[in-house]
Parts: C-alpha cells; sequence; structure tokens
C-alpha cells in the first residue's frame, strides 16, 4: 500500500520533463495517474509505459488546457477511466526564450492562454482536488531570477482569489 492508494491524479504537460517526473512518483505512491498531453503523444506513451512497467495504473489523455472544451474533456475521461479525480497538478506551461521586447502579440497571447486561463479552466472543473492543487509549472523550476522577471504577472493573474 502506497500513500496515495485509491487516489486518482490528473498530471497536466506530463509527458516529459518535470510533469513526467511527477506523473510517476504519484503512480509509484501507488495513484492511478492520468498523464495529460497537448502534443507529444509519443512521450506520453513512454511514461505511460514506464509506469505500467513499474506495476502502476496510468492512461493517457490528451488535450490542450489553454482549450476550454480539450480540459472539459480531458476530465470527463478522467472521470470515465477511473471514476473519480483527487489530485490535480496543475504542470503545463508555456516559456518564450526571447527578451521581452520581442514577444509578438500571438506568443503573449499563447502564454497568457497556457499559463492563466488553462488554470482557470482546470478549476471550472470542480473536482474536489480544487481546494488541494499543486501547481509546479515547467517553468518555475527553471532559473528563479530570469523567470520570475518574465512570469510573475502570468503567476498572479491566474493565482485563485
Amino acid at each position: 500500500m502506497g500513500k496515495l492508494t485509491d487516489q486518482v491524479a490528473v498530471v497536466t504537460g506530463a509527458s516529459k520533463g518535470i510533469g513526467a517526473a511527477i506523473a510517476k512518483e504519484l503512480a509509484a505512491q501507488v495513484a492511478a495517474v492520468v498523464v495529460n498531453y497537448a502534443s507529444s503523444k509519443e512521450g506520453a506513451a513512454r511514461v505511460i509505459a514506464e509506469i505500467v512497467s513499474a506495476g502502476g495504473k496510468a492512461a493517457a489523455v490528451g488535450g490542450n488546457i489553454a482549450r476550454a472544451a480539450e480540459v472539459e474533456a480531458l476530465f470527463a475521461e478522467a472521470r470515465r477511466l477511473y471514476g473519480k479525480i483527487d489530485i490535480l497538478v496543475n504542470n503545463a506551461g508555456v516559456y518564450a526564450f526571447t527578451p521581452l521586447d520581442t514577444l509578438t502579440t500571438e506568443t503573449i497571447a499563447s502564454i497568457f492562454d497556457v499559463n492563466v486561463a488553462g488554470c482557470y479552466w482546470r478549476r471550472r472543473q470542480r473536482c474536489p482536488c480544487s481546494r488541494r492543487r499543486v501547481a509546479p509549472s515547467s517553468t518555475s523550476a527553471r532559473s528563479w531570477a530570469s523567470w520570475l522577471r518574465r512570469w510573475a504577472p502570468s503567476i498572479a493573474a491566474a493565482r485563485p482569489r
């Protein structure tokens, strides 16, 4: 028995990097894990294979968290697969490796849609896990100083009041 036996976790942005590591750790603690991905179905399949080969339970569900309908479908599929959602890890995030004064309107809109609106779409699902969240966005694991300078507005806008 693990610490998270009978718990179901949805991890956004879990096909690579920090999200993949979080998904694997949750599975190691015996949670059933929904590995969300937006573009890397192959990466999600690798994460699932690792979890299953270690004796865990996991399923991959695609969906861009910047789009409300896709977030709704992600949560619906997680509930269909496992009956509930206990843990939500808001890991998905985007980051532009460019000076602020060179960001285009489209890039800023994309960052806002994922890092801010995406948090809202997930929160709107009203699962019990909405009160207890983990939000370690992959972007937050990078260099604090450069990250904070660029993304503090995203974080402030997404933070529940």
